[in-house]
């Protein structure tokens, strides 16, 4: 049993992270940022929820790049293939849902 203060979470880096479950290799990670994470598709799909702080994800769809402004409660679903990049807009504090290992 655990209880998590998510707002009150930080890291020593960019998306260092908190494991806090791996329910039969579904990870789930609380992470904490500063800094744009890289483009990239998982190794299945995604669940990205904004807890503290505001988060511009990127995503391609039929080849095009579009955004959108996520705030604190806003979730992100990757279905799988989606090609996607997180910016944080400050500090954020984000819950990610996904298959163990990946990206």
């Amino acid at each position: 049993m655990q209880i998590i203060r998510g707002k009150e979470f930080t890291a020593a880096k960019a998306w260092g992270a908190k494991d806090i479950a791996n329910m039969n290799g579904i990870t789930t990670r609380l992470h904490w940022t500063d800094k744009p994470y890289k483009w990239h598709i998982n190794d299945g799909e995604e669940v990205f929820v904004v807890l503290d702080g505001a988060v511009e994800m990127f995503y391609k769809q039929d080849g095009e790049t579009h955004s959108a402004v996520l705030q604190s409660g806003d979730i992100f679903y990757a279905s799988v293939g989606t090609e996607h990049v997180a910016h944080p807009i400050g500090e954020a504090r984000i819950l990610v849902i996904e298959k163990q290992g990946s990206v």
